[in-house]
């Protein structure tokens, strides 16, 4: 692989989201933004000046929060990689001696996503984003 993929999207678990959402506002100054139990409660963190494209600082990346689940592995803070081509990705992650966690999801509005360990046994994710003009 000779092109170079970024980090562009952190997630955290969360026992109690309007704590965790004080907490960052609070502390770091992030707006969070709460989806209800159809987005699976999903918190979206803004981190950075944003605008329709995406963060407006190169190298600066928002995230967001999850709530933890009793049967859910690895939920630990973790790093979402954007990718040209999930199916061929999780091709390369399987290859390479890693093993992905289901099927793509799709994401209304954002693109295809994916979960998996990598060989150290960290939970990491790939998004392949819808694109944007």
């Amino acid at each position: 692989m000779s092109k170079m993929y970024s980090v562009v999207h952190l997630e955290m678990p969360y026992d109690d989201r309007e704590r965790m959402a004080k907490f960052y506002q609070n502390v770091f100054g992030w707006q969070t933004q709460m989806f209800g139990e159809e987005m699976g409660n999903y918190v979206l963190a803004t981190t950075t000046e944003t605008d329709e494209s995406g963060p407006k600082k190169p190298g600066a990346i928002n995230g967001g929060f999850f709530p933890k689940k009793p049967d859910w592995p690895a939920q630990y803070p973790s790093l979402v990689i954007a990718v040209d081509d999930i199916q061929a990705a999780m091709r390369q992650v399987t290859d390479a001696g890693g093993k992905v966690l289901g099927e793509p999801l799709e994401i209304p509005s954002v693109g295809q996503y994916v979960s998996f360990f990598d060989t150290e046994g960290n939970r990491v994710s790939m998004l392949q984003p819808i694109p944007r003009n």
